[in-house]
């Protein structure tokens, strides 16, 4: 039924081939006669409810079309202006907005970040003194991907970028290229510093307002307040299933912006153009080569790809930079929640395709723009769609054969440390964020800042996992529980980020004392011969001891605290059988020794 309906879509558009950018059509050639049937097949075989597809060549629109459903539910169709989120693609946006800059003078490609943002750091020194713009757009800075930040959280654009010197390397300085939307994003905050605006309204009149691209927009509650806007979708366990939208406006240089090809053909003929449009010098033509212009090689691609007349990839910025069967191309793909983009471009041929759907983490897109180059190009039609296919089956056969053999390494007969009551409470990280562990009948979740909360089942001892479930952000996701010198659960750690070697640590954040309650606490204890004194300074403890100088008292948990800059030293305050404050156990590493209150 379903498929039966989207041919009749995919009939009833045929005439919008024309309508894309105005002036600057032209008759769809001859060559791409079965264009619309190789579309509908990689739609049928990825399961893929909308596509709209744009083709230009030597600066005019000679195909544009949608295809299927933006609205599975209520039956509506895509059409060239259907706005779709273009995820990554947005990067050359950002690049090309910083050329711009440059032709200004307001910018440098190799001159320090720092130099533009004085605050820019990261946890590798080298990096925070000498990182360039070239060098944050073509991602060899080192720093690991860390997506789970912006895409987990509510963090302003600020935020993050402050967040940037707690977060890990992998690489070391230039060593290689490490793909980072953190670093795409920083340049655009550089960017709206740069020019006292922000990147949204630099995009804005500089690319959308020149273009003429009046239905582009950079959030997705923008998208939804249009009469022509896709619903986001995703294959789970083999079923197609509307989503949520995800905003992501805090990464947006890296990955906001929502577009339709009626828009994004005409930014497509500026890419292949001089850097004019229409007559109006949009960015000079040396940094529109530029950044088109391979800076960071790729090393591991798969095998797939060099053997069928693609690569070697280098990255550019914003682009990626390689060949098409002996013709250089340059592309870049975009994935987020219920969405996959790619634009696909041959310099030097004038060709190029840009195509929009609403499934994400979809394998169709790059074998319908190739056999668009193969027909346009006059070659050998190569058959890309089974390719691509056996591909994906391939993965998927690879995926279901190690689920299906995946040994259990849970050891059996094992106890927690401590009740699961104690496990509970708020976990922070100075970048990632906050992780919640809550009691959730007999057993625990956890949530990490803006996430749905998920299970957190016992694997065995501490340690403890996230159900794995397809398409589950989570799947599988372990922790580990740590104590403190005091027998108190004071730690949580994760890895969150697959491409480092150790874990991300979240520590306990110290429960909240009310004010009667630490006045309470407040005298003078018998130490020995000596006397301590408990004061309150502002909302803190104080332990003054003498010949010693004063400690901040951190609570941990109850009426426990630690020592701020002792590690292994803590105080747990006791009560008498009236509910006084009677004695205070000064622990350290060795022993343990009590303080009697004074009257």
């Amino acid at each position: 039924m379903f498929n039966r309906s989207r041919s009749a879509v995919l009939f009833a558009l045929s005439f919008w081939a024309y309508l894309c950018a105005g002036q600057t059509s032209a008759p769809t050639p001859k060559s791409l006669d079965d264009f619309d049937a190789i579309v509908s097949k990689a739609m049928g075989d990825s399961k893929i409810p909308g596509i709209s597809v744009a083709i230009v060549r030597e600066g005019k629109v000679i195909y544009a079309k949608g295809f299927g459903y933006r609205d599975v539910d209520n039956k509506l169709p895509v059409t060239p202006d259907t706005i779709f989120a273009i995820g990554s693609v947005s990067k050359s946006f950002t690049s090309l907005i910083y050329g711009a800059l440059n032709d200004d003078g307001k910018v440098e490609w190799d001159k320090p970040v720092r130099t533009y943002l004085p605050t820019f750091q990261l946890d590798n020194p080298i990096a925070t003194d000498h990182a360039t713009p070239r060098d944050l757009f073509s991602h060899r800075t080192g720093l690991a991907g860390h997506d789970l930040i912006w895409y987990s959280s509510n963090f302003s654009r600020e935020e993050l970028f402050n967040r940037l010197k707690y977060l890990k390397s992998n690489k070391e300085f230039r060593s290689g290229y490490e793909y980072c939307n953190l670093m795409v994003m920083t340049m655009g905050y550089l960017e709206g510093r740069v020019a006292n605006s922000s990147w949204e309204d630099l995009v804005r009149s500089r690319i959308f307002d020149p273009l003429g691209m009046q239905k582009s927009n950079f959030s997705v509650s923008d998208s939804q307040k249009s009469p022509d806007f896709a619903q986001p979708y995703s294959l789970k366990k083999d079923i197609v299933s509307k989503v949520p939208f995800k905003n992501i406006d805090s990464i947006g240089p890296a990955g906001s912006i929502n577009s339709s090809i009626s828009d994004m053909s005409r930014y497509l003929i500026l890419q292949l153009g001089d850097g004019t449009y229409h007559g109006k010098r949009i960015v000079s033509q040396n940094n529109l080569k530029l950044v088109h212009t391979g800076q960071t090689a790729i090393t591991s691609l798969p095998e797939f790809f060099t053997q069928n007349g693609l690569g070697p990839m280098t990255y550019a910025m914003g682009w990626v930079d390689t060949t098409f069967r002996g013709h250089h191309m340059v592309w870049h793909n975009g994935g987020i929640d219920g969405f996959h983009s790619l634009l696909s471009m041959l310099p030097e041929d004038k060709i190029g395709v840009v195509i929009l759907s609403n499934l994400d983490n979809n394998r169709a897109l790059e074998p319908i723009a190739y056999s668009a180059f193969d027909r346009l190009l006059g070659l050998s039609l190569d058959p890309w769609l089974d390719r691509y296919k056996a591909l994906g089956d391939k993965a998927k056969k690879a995926d279901d054969e190690a689920k299906k053999n995946k040994v259990s390494t849970a050891k059996t007969g094992t106890q927690p440390s401590h009740p699961l009551a104690e496990f509970a409470g708020e976990y922070s990280n100075p970048g990632y964020g906050t992780v919640k562990i809550a009691l959730h009948g007999q057993d625990l979740a956890i949530t990490f800042n803006q996430l749905e909360p998920y299970p957190f089942l016992r694997l065995h001892y501490d340690i403890f996992e996230v159900p794995e479930e397809p398409n589950s952000i989570a799947s599988g996701t372990r922790g580990q529980f740590y104590t403190n010198w005091g027998g108190d659960i004071d730690r949580l750690s994760i890895p969150l980020e697959p491409t480092l070697p150790e874990d991300i640590v979240f520590t306990r954040v110290p429960e909240k004392i009310s004010k009667d309650t630490l006045l309470a606490l407040v005298g003078d204890y018998s130490l020995g011969d000596a006397t301590a004194h408990v004061g309150l300074a502002g909302d803190a403890l104080q332990l003054s001891i003498p010949g010693q100088p004063s400690y901040d008292l951190v609570p941990t948990r109850g009426l426990s605290f630690n020592l701020k800059g002792l590690s292994g030293f803590s105080v747990e305050f006791k009560k008498d059988p009236s509910g006084k404050i009677s004695e205070m156990l000064v622990a350290q590493p060795g022993g343990a020794t009590v303080a009697r209150k004074k009257s």
